[in-house]
């Protein structure tokens, strides 16, 4: 009696919770969507007042939280008995993908629908919409929504990206009047740098997904491959001009995607169109959006086993609340929200009417991943003995769910990556990834060498493959090898308290990590310039030296300090070596802690100079001021040594009192550090280094009186000539600059402009391209003639200073983990000569 009783009380609760009334948006926040952007307390304020009011079919998760300490949420709406049931609907989903072996998958279960609101901060209308999706779902007197939730699980996360949503909502709600302005020249139209896209440390969290360096995004995928949902939608904003964009998407698409993903991306479309004809909205389809890159909201569940798309509504920072556009029509964020709510309510309907075969081809996407393997090669073999490269790869392996372990054996034939040849090798207790798995499709995808284009014209990069990424020697076999639990080597450095000295190994962005830490310790460091031999062991150049002398107090936490970033240290009982330098040598140099500047503000990409910022601030943990480009003066740079001038259009190169300022900062002991554009802008201000021009440049083409005769309609195409989208290229470098200590002689690198740089003779030319250098990717016919026999890494000494360039970026987007260590050197080991 009693438990009926108390099975009584329940049921009347859910009945209770189930029909509670909840506020709409307007009515919390008291004002009507669309009228005024929403900062996201609110929207969170509104979420959680959700979740209080219908604890029965929502639950509100944080799973996270931005550097700017606002909470990330997931809010998973459903039926009643689904939500009461949500942990055994995670589990079988596992189970159907073969990531939770403990039982089969059912696929009679809901399909999981996940979408994802505002990953560009100032692609505001999303979040709006996300409110007014929560409320429709959440509403009992609509029958078809509550049919649809019989179906379907659906995750909505409101914000992916709080930080850039406040940044720009509380730049506009302080700029706005009373009555929005629609002239496109209006202040509120207008958005000051950095802008709201990006996040705290400028980074478009868009093109994240597979890499997961932003807290943001390791926090979601965490959760994400916790559930891997059937569906996934991104919500983003276009140019004000543009209709609505939906699925299907425009080639190129990864050979990888399915039959099925393309077809169901043709069956939501239509439905979506078919919404948007009965109200006169225009869309269109199949054009711009691709789908080929990985780290992308849309590409990443598809090479996960989902339906990923995206949907780009015409608004953007400059739309405001109105705006008029080009045809005279006023664009107005109700609009925006109107459209959103559309395409959502639209994917849950396909959701639910295609249920069951969602399942059924979500499971068949993960069987024949396990039984079969995805592509030509079924194990890749990572063979590098650089155990901070292997720790890193692990993490990125781990971070993405992909199984791994380690395979040894003689006589294994693979394609070398850095060769570009099937060679023989010999693996022990190598790190090996095999196709046979659940995440087959993003293997093949994450190791394939050459990514095969069915279009060229792509809205990313081409080319990413991660050996290349990470700078490691690996071996793609086309033989399924057997592959056994994985256990990493021990290090066995060991070094007392008394020694005379102290030897660190300097091979990995790890190992300036800690010469970071050292320096930022007071710890007095030197390193060699040529190789040497102590102890019957040879030193590499680039080797730290720690002596005794000048660090009395300081070596315990030097060896603490290596033991915290995995270093490897040997004692030393003498400064006499056996071969190469003494320690007392002019061929050993100290390192002077530098004090570094990053220059910031509307000259500048803010992504790259966030890239730099975030280097020095979470990584390095080393101290960096950022400045604005337009306060730079003989007074402002007195107090560094270091400047770094990342991606950007500055006015400090052609302004003469100003060149005139930085020049002589310089010629008395200053570094700068250039990257990319700031590096093409220094050598058309003739500072030293040269543009090199293609041979089509060089002479011009008068054979063919038509060659300027072109059609209309080839204009897109015309332009791929000179089109580089990210192209990786083989970088041959002088490992015997400081530049390019911790290197072999060559480098990978990843261009995305055609700048290649003259040979000096007054310089140094570290890394140099070569003919036939370009090793994957995509590279326009006019750029390939052009990108062959030039610098593009260099330093060029200007009295007691030096400018260091890069015709590339180092960092990009912060998961080129090769280049990092690169950009360490330029900052700590370049100047060490000419500031003793």
């Amino acid at each position: 009696m009693k438990k009926n009783l108390i099975a009584f009380f329940i049921l009347l609760f859910s009945v209770y919770t189930t029909f509670a009334q909840l506020q709409s948006p307007d009515q919390f926040l008291g004002y009507q969507l669309g009228d005024k952007y929403t900062p996201h307390y609110k929207i969170a304020a509104y979420f959680n007042e959700a979740a209080k009011q219908k604890p029965s079919v929502m639950k509100l998760e944080q799973y996270g939280v931005t550097n700017e300490g606002r909470p990330l949420l997931l809010a998973f709406i459903s039926s009643a008995e689904h939500i009461q049931n949500l942990e055994d609907i995670r589990k079988n989903n596992l189970r159907l993908s073969g990531l939770l072996k403990d039982k089969p998958g059912d696929v009679n279960a809901p399909t999981i629908v996940w979408l994802s609101y505002n990953v560009h901060g100032n692609e505001a209308s999303s979040s709006e919409a996300a409110m007014k999706m929560l409320y429709e779902l959440l509403q009992p007197s609509s029958t078809q929504t509550q049919d649809w939730l019989k179906n379907t699980v659906v995750i909505i996360d409101p914000c992916l990206n709080p930080d850039g949503r406040d940044r720009y909502v509380n730049w506009q709600n302080s700029v706005a009047g009373k009555m929005p302005d629609d002239n496109p020249a209006a202040r509120e139209h207008s958005e000051p740098w950095p802008g709201g896209r990006v996040n705290h440390y400028y980074f478009d969290l868009n093109r994240d997904w597979v890499w997961q360096t932003q807290r943001e995004t390791q926090a979601r995928l965490k959760k994400y491959h916790e559930w891997m949902p059937q569906i996934h939608c991104d919500y983003h904003e276009q140019g004000i001009n543009s209709p609505y964009y939906f699925a299907p998407a425009a080639e190129p698409f990864h050979e990888v995607i399915t039959g099925w993903q393309r077809s169901f991306q043709n069956i939501i479309g239509r439905n979506h169109a078919r919404y948007f004809d009965a109200k006169g909205w225009l869309y269109f389809t199949k054009e711009i959006f691709d789908l080929f890159y990985p780290a992308y909201g849309d590409t990443y569940p598809l090479y996960n086993g989902a339906i990923g798309m995206t949907y780009e509504q015409a608004g953007n920072s400059s739309s405001g609340v109105a705006i008029i556009k080009d045809d005279g029509e006023i664009l107005t964020l109700k609009d925006r929200i109107a459209h959103h709510f559309t395409t959502g309510m639209s994917t849950v309907e396909m959701a639910s009417q295609y249920n069951k075969k969602l399942l059924e081809e979500y499971r068949k996407f993960f069987d024949d991943a396990r039984n079969n393997g995805v592509g030509e090669y079924k194990t890749y073999v990572i063979t590098t003995t650089n155990t901070a490269k292997i720790k890193a790869l692990q993490q990125f392996f781990d971070n993405n769910g992909i199984q791994y372990g380690s395979v040894s054996g003689t006589a294994v034939k693979g394609y070398n990556y850095i060769t570009g040849k099937e060679e023989t090798f010999t693996a022990n207790n190598s790190l090996a990834v095999s196709s046979y798995q659940p995440q087959a499709t993003l293997v093949k995808v994450m190791f394939e060498p050459h990514s095969k284009l069915v279009d060229s014209v792509t809205y990313d990069i081409t080319a990413w493959s991660l050996p290349y990424v990470y700078g490691v020697q690996t071996y793609a076999v086309k033989e399924k090898l057997a592959v056994s639990a994985y256990t990493a080597p021990v290090s066995k450095s060991y070094a007392g308290t008394s020694a005379y000295g102290y030897l660190i190994g300097y091979n990995s962005f790890d190992d300036a990590r800690l010469l970071a830490a050292l320096l930022n310790s007071g710890v007095k460091t030197r390193f060699a310039e040529k190789d040497f031999t102590c102890n019957a062991t040879t030193y590499k150049k680039g080797t730290l030296i720690v002596l005794r002398n000048g660090n009395e107090n300081k070596i315990a936490q030097m060896l603490s300090l290596v033991k915290q970033y995995n270093g490897t240290i040997a004692e030393v009982s003498g400064g006499f070596m056996e071969s190469g330098f003494d320690f007392g040598s002019d061929k050993v140099h100290f390192i002077k802690k530098p004090r570094v500047a990053i220059l910031a503000g509307k000259d500048v990409s803010a992504g790259s100079m966030g890239e730099a910022w975030f280097l020095f601030d979470q990584q390095l943990n080393y101290p960096a001021t950022v400045i604005n480009s337009d306060e730079v003066n003989a007074v402002t740079l007195k107090g560094f040594d270091v400047l770094v001038i990342p991606d950007g259009n500055y006015k400090l190169f052609t302004d003469k009192d100003a060149a005139a300022d930085f020049k002589s900062w310089i010629m008395q002991g200053g570094r700068i550090i250039t990257i990319e554009g700031a590096t093409n802008q220094l050598a058309k201000a003739d500072w030293g280094i040269k543009l090199k021009k293609s041979d089509d440049e060089e002479k011009k083409d008068d054979k063919n009186t038509y060659a300027a005769v072109k059609r209309y309609e080839d204009r897109e195409r015309e332009g791929i000539a000179d089109f580089i989208p990210g192209s990786i290229y083989k970088v041959q470098l002088d490992d015997s600059h400081p530049l390019a200590f911790g290197y072999p002689n060559y480098y990978f690198t990843l261009k995305q402009n055609g700048d290649v740089y003259e040979f000096m003779k007054e310089g140094w030319n570290v890394g140099v391209i070569k003919q036939d250098a370009q090793v994957a990717g995509f590279v326009g016919s006019h750029l390939k003639e052009k990108i062959k026999d030039g610098t593009v890494i260099g330093q060029v000494d200007m009295g007691r200073g030096s400018i260091i360039y890069f015709a590339e970026d180092p960092l990009f987007r912060n998961f080129w983990e090769n280049g990092k260590l690169l950009f360490a050197n330029a900052v700590f080991l370049t100047g060490s000569k000419n500031q003793e």
